[in-house]
């Protein structure tokens, strides 16, 4: 059973930037293939950013491509979510989550066994 604890939320400004980390246990985290997704209220969950098992590849969701950039230490157990010119709209619970095998459909968050419990991003005008 992997375990996903979410940090690096906060408070921001329009423009600022902000990183998250999600730090794994429980498994050996290389054997994963990692994703992002985020939840405004009243609003689906979606899909920010996926990496591969080596950190080789990454996918983007569009609104977030070329601003947010993601990247894993698998000898840290961490992947990170680096978060530039944050936008009002970019407020959400941001949440991790692992995959044994790199999804067909990175997006599809039901391609993900084992998420983390959240970390609030709040990005205010």
């Amino acid at each position: 059973q992997v375990q996903l604890v979410e940090s690096g939320g906060g408070l921001v400004q329009a423009g600022d930037s902000l990183s998250l980390s999600c730090a794994g246990s429980g498994g050996t985290f290389s054997d994963y293939a990692m994703g992002w997704f985020r939840q405004a209220p009243g609003r689906e969950r979606e899909f920010v950013a996926a990496i591969s098992h080596s950190g080789g590849t990454t996918y983007y969701a569009g609104s977030t491509a070329g601003r947010f950039t993601i990247s894993r230490d698998n000898a840290k157990n961490t992947v990170y979510l680096q978060m530039n010119s944050l936008k009002p709209e970019d407020t959400a619970v941001y949440y991790c989550a692992a995959a044994p095998a790199l999804p067909l459909r990175v997006g599809d968050g039901h391609e993900y066994d084992y998420w983390g419990r959240g970390t609030q991003v709040t990005v205010s005008s």
